[in-house]
């Protein structure tokens, strides 16, 4: 009989007072009435602005969280990056035309052509063949989004904490048969007849470009990597714009007066968030200022903006500055979402690519993200707290990689707790460098046209739904 009741209290109608009270309960009633207000967008997009976070899968955004929300002083679970309180998803596949695990070339053209191409290259069709500058000579290029933009007469502009030749940034004005050919030094013998990215840059109509490759744009005399002579920063001051090369100069110029504005802040990559100095700007300084220079525009504008340095992070294995990079791609991204209106500005956030870092080990709720996996829980267990030993006897980290720099048997012990800036924790394959992941990617959008998310998605679609939003049409 007592078993009977009990059955019927579990099946009567309706939740427990307990539940009621609980406020994980509470929260998801919020939801429900709060997605219910929701209303479709439609008219003409302002501006568009697309945040890609290179390497940003679906591991790296759930540790990202964890951190963001720990750093508060949370236990993190609970809580959401910026972009995550969007109203809009989707999954975002990344293969490529010859590619099942694909890299940031092909897939920033694939967001930027709404065509998938081959590995490695940028803005140029799928029957180019990597490094091939004979077989980039006799294709058409792809036109980018940014280029119709500006040829509908909108402000363009990128910003990356890569080098502005880099990938996913060259993706919006260049074409190349091979991603490495940034200066004229890294074409191979054969392959002068085919202009180098940077030369692309300069001679490209983009509005506002910021972010690191100062290099790349001066001769070996300057200090800088090209082998022409040529100063392509003194080129572009002479087309009329403004160059930048510090964190003060970019506080100090005027918008109103700069014209068009390249500012590179460091030789190479801007340094990692935490080693960041005095003369390199933020992500947010560089969107902020962007945002000066393209809201001018009455006609509107379309911007990129890379948090480039997650994907160079989980390359050397280091989940750390990972998530400390992605952690400030949030940052901007709710400054971004601050500053524009989302009936009249789209902002989508995604990832060009995964990576093989992998969340698991059953650690406790509240576990240090970068920590290693303890007991703990529900249970009475005497060993609360203490680490979980793997069968060789060591702990392990949360957060561990498929392959990479991290690769080695036996492992090596201690094992740092927590991970620290440089820390490579273990990895499976043992490589010089972790791979991409092949997985899908997130992407999360708000504003005109963001509800046309949904469902899982081909990556070369969200150039197409940035193009409607624009109001643009091919033949048009």
């Amino acid at each position: 009989m007592l078993a009977w009741l009990v059955c019927a209290v579990a099946w009567a109608a309706g939740p427990t007072a307990e539940q009621v009270g609980d406020p994980m309960f509470a929260g998801g009633q919020a939801w429900v009435a709060a997605a219910q207000q929701r209303r479709p967008v439609r008219g003409r997009a302002r501006g568009v602005v697309l945040v890609v976070g290179d390497g940003m899968g679906i591991s790296t955004l759930t540790a990202a969280r964890i951190l963001a929300g720990q750093q508060a002083g949370a236990t993190g679970e609970e809580g959401a990056l910026s972009w995550e309180t969007f109203p809009e998803s989707a999954l975002v596949k990344t293969y490529g035309a010859d590619a099942q695990v694909n890299d940031s070339a092909a897939t920033a053209t694939a967001l930027m052509t709404g065509v998938k191409v081959n590995i490695g290259t940028i803005g140029v069709p799928a029957a180019v063949t990597r490094g091939d500058c004979a077989s980039q000579r006799a294709a058409t290029p792809l036109r980018s989004l940014a280029a119709w933009a500006h040829a509908s007469g909108r402000a363009t502009g990128v910003v990356t904490t890569t080098r502005v030749t880099h990938a996913t940034p060259a993706s919006t004005y260049a074409h190349a048969a091979h991603r490495s050919w940034e200066a004229d030094v890294d074409r191979p013998a054969g392959a002068e007849a085919c202009p180098d990215i940077a030369a692309q840059l300069v001679d490209s109509p983009l509005d506002v470009v910021l972010g690191g490759g100062a290099a790349n744009f001066l001769s070996v005399e300057e200090g800088g990597r090209r082998g022409d002579g040529r100063d392509l920063l003194a080129a572009w001051t002479s087309a009329g714009g403004t160059v930048l090369r510090s964190r003060a100069a970019l506080s100090a110029f005027d918008p109103s007066t700069a014209g068009r504005v390249l500012g590179v802040f460091a030789p190479s990559h801007l340094s990692w968030v935490a080693e960041r100095g005095p003369e390199e700007p933020s992500l947010s300084d560089m969107v902020s200022a962007a945002l000066d220079v393209l809201s001018r525009d009455r006609d509107g504008y379309f911007l990129l903006v890379e948090g480039g340095r997650i994907d160079h992070a989980h390359h050397d294995g280091q989940p750390r500055r990972a998530l400390v990079e992605a952690v400030e791609l949030s940052e901007t991204v709710a400054m971004l979402a601050a500053r524009l209106d989302p009936r009249r500005d789209l902002i989508l956030v995604t990832a060009d690519h995964s990576h093989v870092m992998t969340m698991a080990g059953y650690p406790e709720r509240g576990n240090d993200i970068l920590g290693v996996v303890r007991f703990g829980g529900v249970t009475a267990d005497p060993r609360d707290g203490e680490p979980i030993l793997a069968a060789d006897g060591l702990p392990y980290p949360t957060l561990s990689y498929v392959n990479g720099p991290g690769g080695a048997v036996p492992r090596a012990a201690p094992i740092p707790d927590p991970l620290a800036d440089g820390d490579i924790p273990s990895a499976l394959v043992p490589l010089d460098a972790e791979t991409h992941g092949g997985e899908d990617v997130a992407v999360h959008g708000r504003g005109p046209w963001a509800w046309l998310l949904g469902g899982t998605i081909e990556q070369s679609d969200l150039y197409h739904l940035m193009a409607h939003a624009l109001g643009l049409r091919p033949g048009r």
